[in-house]
């Protein structure tokens, strides 16, 4: 049974930074592709950051591209979202969760919700302007 729990959120001014971590049990966490989502109120969630299995690959949307960064630490079962540059848009329940393959071809499929089989509650990252 796989379990997530997201951490490292909270309220920070525009500008500043925040790491989100994402916690994992089970042992299919180093053969499978993790992705970070996002819902803002009254907004569908979206897709914001993935990684493949082994961390060599690593993809964002346009909105994050530059200031965020996904890493994964397979030895402790453990996913990173780094966001800098945090503005009042990335307000927003964050989710971590865990895809069914090792890796995707790109952006376009790691969007694709129904590939992954597990999520977090989330964590909220609040930015005040």
């Amino acid at each position: 049974q796989v379990q997530l729990v997201e951490s490292g959120g909270g309220l920070v001014q525009a500008g500043g930074s925040l790491r989100l971590s994402c916690a994992a049990t089970g042992n299919t966490f180093n053969t499978k592709a993790m992705a970070w989502f996002r819902q803002a109120p009254g907004k569908e969630r979206e897709f914001v950051s993935a990684i493949n299995w082994n961390g060599l690959n690593r993809y964002y949307a346009d909105s994050v591209k530059g200031r965020f960064t996904i890493s994964r630490d397979n030895d402790k079962n453990t996913v990173t979202l780094l966001m800098k540059s945090l503005q009042p848009e990335d307000t927003a329940l964050y989710y971590c969760a865990i895809n069914k393959w090792p890796a995707l071809r790109g952006t376009d499929d790691y969007s694709d919700q129904t590939t992954f089989t597990h999520w977090g509650r989330g964590t909220q990252v609040t930015v005040s302007s």
